[in-house]
């Protein structure tokens, strides 16, 4: 059918672009660089999404790699830490921030993704030196890594005057670009 024509050639566009991506592995950061350009993100928040991604997958790498098997382990892991730094679970964080099915990460501001890659650095680390193993012992290390960010956010916060937990997301400074 000739409505149908048009969405072959953008799938065969796609699919070409991706197993380029897969011989060079660098075109797909510098399409997520280029898609948060578009978008209004400042240079220094592109590289902090960037680091925090870096410091998520050695994480995730560790706990891979030490028998933290099940996608619901790492989602509740997560939220131990996330809960933890920012007094917040993942879900109240996104919705505090009106976010649906949207990736909470590309909506939090500068400061929320250095405290998450802090959270999430300093859960590695201590789980590292505990050697901990399986979903229960690593339970322990990210109680402790969000504990961290969580008295660097407080002690802040009480020097600044400002709140680091925000309700705003992208969805509204989107908005305000158009």
């Amino acid at each position: 059918s000739k409505k149908a024509e048009p969405f072959k050639i953008w799938l065969s566009k796609v699919g070409h672009e991706r197993l380029q991506d897969m011989g060079d592995p660098e075109r797909s950061l510098n399409r997520a660089r280029d898609f948060w350009q578009r978008m209004g993100r400042s240079e220094k928040w592109i590289q902090q999404r960037m680091m925090s991604q870096e410091t998520r997958n050695k994480l995730t790498d560790y706990w891979k790699t030490h028998e933290v098997n099940e996608q619901s382990e790492y989602a509740i892991l997560t939220n131990i830490i996330h809960e933890e730094w920012s007094d917040l679970s993942v879900k109240d964080h996104k919705a505090l921030k009106s976010l649906k099915k949207e990736n909470l990460r590309d909506h939090m501001t500068e400061a929320e993704l250095i405290f998450t890659t802090l959270a999430e650095f300093s859960t590695r680390q201590i789980a590292e030196k505990l050697q901990s193993k399986g979903f229960e012992e690593n339970k322990l290390p990210a109680q402790k890594g969000g504990r961290v960010a969580k008295i660097a956010r407080l002690e802040l916060e009480k020097k600044t005057g400002k709140s680091i937990i925000s309700g705003s997301n992208y969805l509204q400074q989107n908005k305000k670009l158009k």
